[in-house]
């Protein structure tokens, strides 16, 4: 995955899309922090077509009986 700083991406432009269209990703930094990510097409439908976890979760035909009981004792003991 290739980084790229905001201001040489408006340059190139035409040159990061067609490297996307070829399936290599770029990320776009702004004063160094990654602030969007060009993909091609094909990989972004792609993207697209992954259910979420709670999609999943609604179509697993699981029902409240057949999952454990939640465990709510504290994770540690902390003095705050």
């Amino acid at each position: 995955m290739r980084k790229v700083q905001l201001r040489e991406a408006k340059a190139k432009l035409s040159a990061l899309v067609e490297g996307a269209a070829k399936g290599e990703t770029a990320i776009i930094t702004n004063r160094g922090q990654p602030r969007a990510v060009l993909v091609g097409l094909d990989e972004w439908n792609r993207l697209c077509k992954v259910p979420s976890f709670g999609r999943l979760l609604a179509v697993s035909g699981l029902e409240e009986a057949d999952l454990p009981p939640r465990d709510t004792s504290s994770l540690r003991d902390i003095a705050l």
